[in-house]
C-alpha cells in the first residue's frame, strides 16, 4: 500500500514532476464541462493512511476522475479511521479508501469496489520495528514491558495484528507492554520509535517501505524485527446505497488507470501499481483476528 509517495517530505523533483502531471491532466481533460447541472457530487473519503500534505496530487487525481466519470468528485479527508467510518455509516460518503480492519467492521454497509496492487500484489504486512541501535530485541516476546506505539485503534497492521500476535504468545495485550499510546498515523508511529519516544511499534509495510525511500533518515533509525503474514491490501469501497451505475463507473475508472499514461503517472504518485477487483475472502484473516477479540 514505491519510489514516490503521498507521505510528507516531498522534494523539489517531486514538485517539478507534479507540475508536469498537472499539465498532462489539464491536457487530458481538455474541454470537459465543469457545469454539472446540479447533479449531486460523488463524495470519496480518504484516511490518514494515504494522505499527508500531497494536496496537489490529490487535486489532479480528483480532476482526472471527474473527466472519466463526467461527474463532480469531492475528496473528503479525515484525521482518523473512525471519522471516515462514521461518515460511511451516516451515508455522508459514496466511496472511500479505507483500512482492511474498518472494511470488515462495516460489513454489509459497504461493498468492495477495488483493491490496490502493492508491488504487483494486492497484499501488505505489519512490520514490527524497534530503534536501529536496539540489537537485543528480536521479536514481539522481547518487547514485553516496553513502551509501544499503536497507529490507530481501527488499524489492522498498527493495532489489531500486533495485539493478536501478543495473544498468540499466551499473553494479555492489555498488560503485556509497560505503556502504550496512539500516534494516529503510521508515519508518526515510525517517528516515535526513531526518536526514542517508543521502544517498539507495528506499522503498515506500505508506509514503512515508501518512507524508507523518501526519508531514509527517519526509517534508518528503526529496524524491522518481524513481519506478519500477508493481509489483503486496504480496499476502495462503495457505500451500499450507491447506484449500480455509479458503482460500475467508479470501478471502471480505477481499474482503467494503469492502461493510460496519465493514469499510470497518478498511480506512481499513489505508490501503487494499479487496482484490481479483489475478493472479500482476502480479508478473512482480519475477521479471524477480530473474532479472537470478540469484535466479529
Amino acid at each position: 500500500m514505491h519510489t514516490k509517495t503521498i507521505l510528507e517530505g516531498c522534494n523539489f523533483g517531486r514538485r517539478k514532476t507534479l507540475g508536469l502531471l498537472a499539465a498532462l491532466v489539464a491536457s487530458y481533460i481538455g474541454n470537459v464541462s465543469t457545469a454539472w447541472g446540479g447533479v449531486k457530487p460523488l463524495r470519496v473519503g480518504l484516511t490518514p493512511a494515504f494522505v499527508h500534505d500531497e494536496y496537489g496530487m490529490l487535486e489532479e487525481w480528483r480532476r482526472y476522475l471527474e473527466a472519466k466519470l463526467k461527474r463532480q468528485v469531492e475528496f473528503v479527508m479525515r484525521d482518523s479511521y473512525r471519522e471516515t467510518m462514521d461518515l460511511l455509516r451516516l451515508d455522508k460518503l459514496d466511496f472511500a479508501w479505507i483500512c482492511d480492519y474498518p472494511f470488515v467492521h462495516l460489513k454489509d454497509q459497504v461493498r468492495l469496489l477495488a483493491v490496490p496492487l502493492n508491488q504487483g500484489r494486492p497484499f501488505y504486512r505489519s512490520y514490527l520495528i524497534v530503534r536501529a541501535n536496539d540489537n537485543a530485541r528480536k521479536g514481539m516476546r522481547d518487547l514485553k514491558g516496553a513502551v509501544f506505539a499503536y497507529a490507530d485503534p481501527y488499524s489492522n497492521t498498527g493495532y489489531l495484528s500486533p495485539r493478536y500476535q501478543v495473544r498468540q504468545l499466551g499473553e494479555d495485550p492489555a498488560h503485556f507492554f509497560r505503556k502504550t499510546f496512539f500516534t494516529w498515523s503510521h508515519r508518526k508511529a515510525i517517528e516515535a520509535v526513531a526518536t526514542g519516544l517508543a521502544q517498539g511499534a507495528a506499522v503498515d509495510s506500505y508506509v514503512w517501505d515508501t518512507l524508507s525511500r523518501l526519508r531514509p533518515d527517519i526509517t534508518g533509525k528503526t529496524r524491522i524485527i518481524d513481519k506478519s503474514a500477508e493481509y489483503g491490501f486496504p480496499p476502495f469501497v462503495a457505500h451500499h446505497a450507491v447506484a449500480e451505475e455509479d458503482y460500475r463507473a467508479m470501478q471502471g475508472a480505477l481499474l482503467g488507470m494503469r492502461d493510460e499514461l496519465i493514469g499510470r503517472r497518478l498511480l506512481d504518485f499513489l505508490n501503487i501499481d494499479g487496482f484490481v477487483v479483489g475478493d472479500k475472502r482476502m480479508y478473512d484473516d482480519v475477521a479471524k483476528m477480530m473474532h479472537a477479540f470478540g469484535e466479529y
